[in-house]
């Protein structure tokens, strides 16, 4: 069993943002998979797209939830981690 963790920032871009109601839905589906499975789950399923990133963004994933919108995340393998960076409609840019 993993465990997630959400970046501080991440409730606040889900509310203030007026996210759809289909990519909460799809968050909260992602979150289950990668709690049960971990990112070997999240890799199996064709639909999250799931990919490493590169660049500044070195060392993180990305899953897709829809066309526009991402899950950006970390894994810590040592302490069976799942660190969810940024819940984003497809803007890398770090901030």
């Amino acid at each position: 069993m993993w465990r997630i963790e959400e970046h501080r920032n991440v409730d606040r871009e889900l509310s203030s943002r007026r996210v759809p109601l289909e990519i909460l839905k799809r968050y909260e589906k992602w979150k289950d998979i990668a709690m049960l499975s971990g990112p070997q789950g999240l890799r199996a399923i064709r639909g999250f797209r799931d990919e490493a990133l590169s660049g500044e963004w070195e060392g993180y994933r990305s899953s897709r939830l829809n066309e526009q919108w991402r899950v950006i995340y970390q894994v810590v393998a040592d302490a069976v981690l799942v660190r969810v960076i940024r819940v984003t409609a497809h803007d890398y840019r770090r901030s």
